[in-house]
């Protein structure tokens, strides 16, 4: 059969005859939620908090460092540079949409987003600081203590600073990207290869892993299901052991959470250890070894260009 037979063949599975204003897509994957209500004065706490050089114990370095959000909520390394000027362990993910996400971090030890700031916050490798100095240096500043006494009852405090990051990291949610457009039933908003690209995206299967609202971030699943990427990679790792650093359960060795495919294609280089520079070597490394299967070069082609729809927007502008 050839291509063009077949894509005519797939049409009314792809939603062409609906129309501008048509009622949401029955699609396994839905757009993002709205940015959920939260107090404002604990949001602009927490934006200030997430700006802020001086949680770190050197005064060097802020959430905002890592976590850019004029470059998808993460930065272009494929390790960021952590307060003592050395490149940390592992790939810094977005702070985009991850209050959807079940688990924070790639091995999945942090429940929410008030645990993830804790475990940054005191890391080695990361902001190097204590809560006693975090606490410490805000309660001298006139300005944080008002903003915090507006905030909180009790003012500044270790689980207030935890909570006023988190309120304002539940507002970073990357809404309206085309492909929340078409799911809504716009479907004339997506071009006909980037239909084509989402359903090869299911027909291969990637979406058994990618799933759910963050397209990702749902779950856990070993890298090397179909063959041994840390061999073939080499120069193995203590980060490489991923869920098994948090259980110590041989079946969690290599095992990662999932992460979300949201604003994919701006928040390069992919994967735990930063090692694929381009969507196209993403893409051959989990057709390789999550799948075992071989695309053709069309198919991959299609699939890339479905990814580049799930870029959303940041206040108005696209990321």
């Amino acid at each position: 059969m050839s291509s063009f037979s077949h894509r005519l063949l797939l049409a009314p599975l792809l939603g062409f005859c609906l129309s501008v204003g048509a009622a949401p897509l029955d699609e396994p994957l839905k757009p993002l939620p709205d940015v959920p209500r939260q107090d404002p004065q604990r949001v602009e706490l927490g934006r200030q908090l997430f700006n802020e050089p001086r949680l770190s114990i050197n005064n060097t370095l802020a959430c905002a460092s890592c976590h850019q959000l004029q470059k998808g909520g993460a930065d272009n390394r494929a390790f960021s540079i952590g307060f003592d000027g050395q490149p940390v362990s592992i790939n810094t993910p977005s702070v985009f949409n991850a209050s959807l996400n079940f688990r924070q971090f790639w091995n999945g030890r942090a429940d929410s987003l008030e645990s993830q700031v804790q475990e940054v916050m005191k890391s080695p490798s990361e902001m190097g600081s204590n809560w006693q100095h975090v606490v410490d240096v805000l309660s001298a500043n006139p300005g944080y203590r008002r903003a915090f006494g507006n905030a909180y009852p009790d003012g500044v405090t270790m689980t207030n600073v935890q909570n006023a990051l988190a309120t304002y990291e539940r507002t970073l949610i990357s809404s309206n990207s085309r492909f929340d457009q078409y799911l809504r039933g716009d479907t004339d908003i997506l071009s006909t290869d980037e239909k084509y690209g989402y359903q090869r995206f299911k027909d291969y299967g990637c979406i058994a892993c990618h799933q759910g609202v963050n397209i990702g971030g749902n779950m856990f699943q070993k890298l090397g299901i179909m063959g041994d990427y840390f061999k073939v990679r080499g120069h193995p790792t203590e980060t490489d052991l991923g869920r098994y650093l948090v259980t110590r359960d041989e079946e969690d060795r290599n095992v990662f959470k999932v992460p979300s495919l949201r604003n994919v294609a701006v928040t390069a280089p992919y994967f735990h250890d930063g090692s694929a520079v381009t969507l196209e070597d993403a893409l051959d490394v989990m057709f390789t070894f999550q799948l075992g299967r071989v695309p053709s070069t069309e198919d991959k082609t299609l699939i890339i260009k479905f990814l580049k729809t799930l870029t959303g927007e940041w206040e108005g502008k696209p990321l």
